[in-house]
């Protein structure tokens, strides 16, 4: 079995919590109503880890706009690539869920796009805040405290989005 390692990072969007292995990121959450995953654990950081805090903080300070982490996806052959397509996304890009339907060659499936969107394990850093509906709306985010946590993060970026 591979080590395992966490760490926890302060944001303006609350408490992030990464995990990895020994050559990639797997996971990283947002804190959700003051909670993350693995609280009861200590952290445990490598030295990728520590570059994700510093690139991170890069990020929130509006420093960094693109990351240069190895992640590693889980996830079926369907997810990993509408999440391979969310990666090739930048600062301040947006798609929409049809459009990244036909970009993963499932035209017509927004809905299952919806839902591998909503499982991406590493968003921030796999932009899937960077996903509206066709007209422009926030129909929903998974991360944090929800759409206001995506509000903040496409605000961010200077994204723009209908009300």
């Amino acid at each position: 079995m591979t080590d395992v390692f966490l760490i926890r990072i302060d944001s303006p969007i609350g408490r992030l919590e990464l995990v990895a292995d020994e050559s990639a990121i797997t996971a990283l959450s947002i804190e959700r109503d003051g909670v993350l995953p693995h609280d009861d654990q200590p952290e445990r950081p490598n030295p990728l880890l520590q570059a994700a805090r510093a690139q991170l903080d890069e990020y929130f300070s509006g420093e960094r706009t693109e990351f240069d982490l190895p992640v590693r996806f889980g996830g079926t052959p369907f997810q990993r690539a509408v999440w391979q397509q969310l990666a090739r996304l930048g600062w301040g890009e947006a798609i929409s869920y049809g459009a990244l339907a036909a970009a993963v060659g499932r035209p017509g499936a927004a809905r299952a796009i919806g839902g591998a969107v909503g499982s991406n394990p590493v968003p921030i850093i796999v932009g899937c805040h960077r996903v509206l509906a066709s007209d422009g709306r926030i129909t929903g985010y998974s991360g944090g405290q929800g759409v206001p946590t995506k509000v903040w993060l496409l605000a961010h970026e200077r994204i723009g989005f209908a009300a």
